[in-house]
């Protein structure tokens, strides 16, 4: 037993598992693998669009590029699936 902290002495504690109840690990799992980035697209920018890139990113406090060009490409392509969404009729 070490003696510090209010009265005396440190208490030893266990840490709780995050773990959600109910759920089964082999899906959490299978989950989590099917999120992992595996293909690697590379884009190549001129002068112009990467001076605006860093105008963007110092204004408005970005710091992880990569984020922000997958978010702005994906909101195209989910945005251009859903407008061209084939129709019955």
């Amino acid at each position: 037993m070490k003696f510090s902290g209010k009265y005396g002495f440190k208490r030893r504690m266990k840490k709780k598992k995050s773990t959600i109840s109910g759920v089964d690990p082999e899906y959490l799992k299978k989950q989590k693998a099917s999120l992992v980035r595996r293909h690697r697209q590379v884009i190549y920018l001129n002068d112009s669009e990467m001076a605006a890139i860093d105008q963007y990113c110092s204004r408005f406090n970005v710091h992880t590029r990569a984020v922000l060009y997958r978010e702005a490409v994906m909101e195209k392509v989910l945005s251009e699936l859903q407008d061209n969404h084939p129709t019955l009729f």
